[in-house]
């Protein structure tokens, strides 16, 4: 919460202690419904119904939309029926679904039950598609017209439907099966004649997504086209409803977030990080912790095969933290950097052979650069001022770190940005191939490089 709205907040704190309802309903009334929510979020629980019972039939249903599911539970368990099916009423449909899946069983019966058989029908179907779908982000609620229709009969319906639409800036122009034939603004519609036939005008080259499309592939549209609203048909062509770009945004802040704690080996969450319990925040990052604690038994296990070798050069042990770590890095850069070019579509399998081919390149320059910084650091600083190295053998133990810092940088960009594109060709989710689980492989890797190149040149 910024400084305003804290401000805020703490003035209808003491407005409600001091039960100035009357100078409460009219600040809340000149404050946007998001805001609104987001105070009525972090208020107490008691205070709650109170405030939200102020508010103005249109605008208690606006900002009951915008609260988050616990805040919304509670304030249903206080409702009377009268009240629930005054809010349902305002809101529109693809609120009313995101509502009904958040909470639990006995709340979404208790939802059903003040709302007509008709809304509940289309919540139904809505609720039936698969989360991951365009289908379950769209919204019912949207101007349709016909072709044959004139402009002035175009407003005509704008003013019966609007109230009760989503969006009417944008009209759809379907046939007698509701087939999408095109498209017009009410831009188009302000600028032509009265008496104007609204095929003529249509735009007819229509951007639509399907009903079973990726809910996240319809959101990157909106980037693309820079729409308002995307129409959504199903296999006949049909229409069925729209997307509107608020439920984009939400989309690509969910994946977005879904990503970074998949990076980070933490199972997604939906919900806020000060209002996710202990135990669920555990459940969330232990399983990830269990594997990568197993996977990195192996690294010592490599280890402990060349232990009787290490014996000799004890000297080497202490770079490997920072082979190891350097690796990682490399690694991770190029796994991050793919997942994102994959999440926006600027990359595809097709595109395999061309990413390795670029990161070759990068991973060359890469390391010849830490190869020669560190070869120089480690001759000036931990031989001639720390004396790490035995005297006569220095320059081959220095080799045998620069060169595997070579090689390992390599093999981790390649690694980190082939894993993923594999892993998306496969079904599953290139963020999983991110930091922890590539680190882990990676490792592994530079440790057998690392005393492979030591037996090789110190002949231990």
């Amino acid at each position: 919460m910024n400084e305003e709205i804290k401000a805020l907040q703490e003035e209808i704190l003491n407005l409600i202690e001091n039960k100035k309802l009357q100078d409460l309903k009219r600040i809340l009334s000149e404050i946007n419904p998001a805001d609104i929510a987001l105070i009525l979020d972090e208020i107490d629980e008691k205070d709650l119904p109170v405030v939200f019972r102020i508010l103005p039939k249109e605008l208690a249903a606006e900002v009951f939309a915008y609260m988050e599911s616990d805040s919304q539970e509670f304030l249903i368990s206080k409702f009377n029926d009268k009240e629930l099916k005054s809010v349902l009423d305002e809101l529109f449909i693809d609120d009313t679904v995101d509502i009904i899946e958040e909470m639990p069983a006995s709340v979404v019966k208790r939802i059903l039950s003040q709302t007509d058989a008709a809304t509940r029908k289309v919540i139904n179907q809505l609720l039936a598609y698969p989360d991951d779908s365009a289908g379950s982000i769209m919204n019912t609620e949207y101007i349709d017209l016909k072709k044959t229709m004139t402009v002035s009969d175009a407003f005509e319906r704008i003013r019966r439907r609007g109230v009760d639409s989503e969006i009417i800036y944008t009209c759809y122009v379907t046939d007698a099966r509701r087939r999408l034939l095109g498209i017009v603004s009410v831009r188009d519609l302000l600028l032509n004649a009265p008496d104007a036939i609204i095929e003529d005008i249509m735009e007819e080259n229509v951007i639509f997504a399907n009903t079973l499309d990726n809910k996240e592939s319809v959101a990157a549209m909106f980037e693309k086209y820079d729409y308002m609203a995307i129409p959504v048909v199903d296999n006949e062509n049909r229409l069925i409803g729209i997307v509107t770009v608020d439920d984009a945004i939400d989309v690509i802040q969910e994946a977005a977030t879904e990503d970074i704690e998949k990076m980070a080996a933490i199972s997604p969450t939906d919900k806020p990080y000060l209002k996710t319990g202990v135990f669920s925040t555990f459940k969330s990052r232990i399983f990830w912790l269990m594997i990568l604690m197993i996977s990195a038994t192996f690294t010592g296990a490599i280890i402990s095969s060349f232990e009787e070798k290490l014996t000799f050069v004890p000297a080497l042990i202490a770079f490997i933290p920072m082979l190891m770590n350097t690796a990682g890095n490399g690694g991770s850069q190029s796994s991050v950097t793919v997942i994102r070019a994959l999440s926006l579509g600027d990359v595809e399998f097709s595109d395999i052979f061309r990413v390795i081919w670029k990161e070759l390149r990068v991973a060359l320059v890469c390391s010849v650069a830490l190869s020669v910084v560190n070869f120089a650091k480690m001759y000036l600083i931990d031989y001639l001022i720390f004396h790490n190295f035995d005297p006569g053998r220095q320059i081959e133990e220095i080799l045998v770190v620069s060169i595997t810092l070579f090689i390992a940088i390599i093999v981790a960009k390649v690694v980190g940005s082939v894993l993923p594109i594999i892993a998306k060709k496969l079904g599953a989710d290139p963020a999983v191939m991110a930091s922890p689980f590539i680190t882990t492989i990676v490792d592994a890797v530079s440790l057998i490089v690392y005393f492979n190149v030591a037996v090789l040149i110190l002949n231990i």
